[in-house]
C-alpha cells in the first residue's frame, strides 16, 4: 500500500532532483527571468555568444515575415547543407536539417525528400509559431549544419550528436552525450527517441546509456559499443559551458554543443530550464551534486579555473 513512500524515499537518498524541487528550490532561486530572453531567443544567443568570442555555428540568414519566406532559394544559394530552426523552440521541435540541396530538391537529415513547396510550408509554419514557446509568433533561423567529426560516426544516425552540460553556478556539473537514432529521425533529442550517454564530468568518457529510459549498450542502429565513447577537447566543451554561465548570468543551465571536424567545439544554445533525463542517463542523481558545488567550491574563478577545478578535483 505504501510501496510509493519507499520509492519516494530511496529516490531522495540517492539525491534524485525532482521536477518540482528544480523549478523551486534551484530555477526559482537561481535564474532571474529577466535573463531568460538571453536564451529563449537563439538569434540572440547566438549573437552575445560571438560577441565573447564563444564558437558557434555560422547564421546564412533570418526570416522574419512572410512574405520574405520566398526568398529561401537565394538565401541558400551555395549552401549544400544548412538547418533551419524557430528562434524560440524548444526540444528539438521544428528543426530542419538539411544534409543536401542539389538547388532542385531538398534532402533532409532523415532521408526525406522535400520539394521547395514543404520547405516554405515548413518555414511560413515556423513564423507562425507552430514550434515555439507559447506558440508566439516566432523567426525563422538558417545556419550552417556542423559537419560532426568522424570520432562519432559509428556513433549517431544521420544526426550530429551532441553534449549537454548541466552548469551550476558556472561549474560543470553533470554531463551527457545525445546520439541520434533513425526512431528519432536524425535528431538528438531522447523524448523522440535517441540515445542517452552519460559521461564522466572529469574524461568525457561512458558511465551509462540509456534508450527510452532504459540502459543499452550498443547504439541501436550502428551496433556501436557505447561504452567505448570517448568525448575529445573535453576541457574546450566544458569552458564553453562554463563561459555560457558568464554570458548568461544564469545559476542553472544546460549547455548544448557539438563538435565540428573542422571548427571544434561549437555551442549550439542555451537551455534555462533543462530537462533531468540527464540523471537517468548518468545512472545518478544531480542534487548532491549541486549541494557539493554550492557548499564546497571555490567562489571567484574565472571560467577556466573553474573547469580545471572539476577537471582536478574529482566527481
Amino acid at each position: 500500500m505504501f510501496k510509493w513512500l519507499e520509492t519516494a524515499r530511496a529516490l531522495k537518498e540517492c539525491g534524485v532532483l525532482g521536477m518540482n524541487d528544480r523549478n523551486y528550490s534551484v530555477i526559482a532561486k537561481c535564474n532571474k527571468r529577466s535573463l531568460y530572453t538571453l536564451v529563449d531567443d537563439k538569434v540572440k544567443t547566438k549573437r552575445l555568444a560571438n560577441s565573447i568570442h564563444i564558437n558557434t555555428p555560422k547564421m546564412i540568414g533570418i526570416i522574419e515575415y512572410q512574405y520574405q519566406v520566398k526568398n529561401i532559394l537565394d538565401i541558400v544559394k551555395g549552401y549544400e547543407t544548412f538547418v533551419i530552426k524557430p528562434a524560440h523552440g524548444s526540444g528539438g521541435k521544428g528543426v530542419l536539417v538539411i544534409k543536401k540541396y542539389d538547388g532542385e530538391k531538398f534532402y533532409s537529415a532523415s532521408g526525406e525528400v522535400l520539394s521547395y513547396k514543404d520547405v516554405y510550408q515548413h518555414i511560413s509554419n515556423t513564423l507562425s509559431g507552430l514550434f515555439s514557446l507559447g506558440g508566439k509568433y516566432d523567426v525563422a533561423l538558417i545556419e550552417e549544419a556542423v559537419n560532426f567529426s568522424d570520432v562519432f560516426k559509428n556513433f549517431s544516425y544521420h544526426g550530429v550528436p551532441d553534449v549537454r552540460v548541466i552548469v551550476y553556478k558556472g561549474f560543470p556539473a553533470m554531463v551527457m552525450m545525445r546520439l541520434a537514432t533513425k526512431e528519432s529521425g536524425g535528431r538528438a533529442n531522447l523524448h523522440q527517441g535517441a540515445v542517452g550517454v552519460g559521461l564522466d564530468v572529469q574524461t568525457g568518457r561512458t558511465l551509462n546509456a540509456v534508450m527510452h529510459n532504459k540502459p543499452v549498450l550498443v547504439h541501436p542502429d550502428t551496433g556501436a559499443n557505447l561504452m567505448d565513447l570517448k568525448v575529445p577537447f573535453w576541457r574546450e566543451h566544458l569552458i564553453i559551458g562554463a563561459l555560457a554561465y558568464d554570458m548568461t548570468g544564469l545559476g542553472y543551465l544546460g549547455a548544448d554543443i557539438v563538435l565540428d571536424r573542422n571548427r571544434g567545439p561549437m555551442m549550439l544554445e542555451i537551455n534555462a530550464r533543462p530537462g533531468l533525463a540527464i540523471q537517468i542517463a548518468n545512472g545518478r542523481g544531480l542534487k548532491h551534486r549541486l549541494e557539493e558545488i554550492e557548499k564546497t567550491f571555490p567562489k571567484g574563478l574565472s571560467a577556466e579555473e573553474r573547469v580545471d577545478f572539476v577537471l582536478n578535483n574529482g566527481k
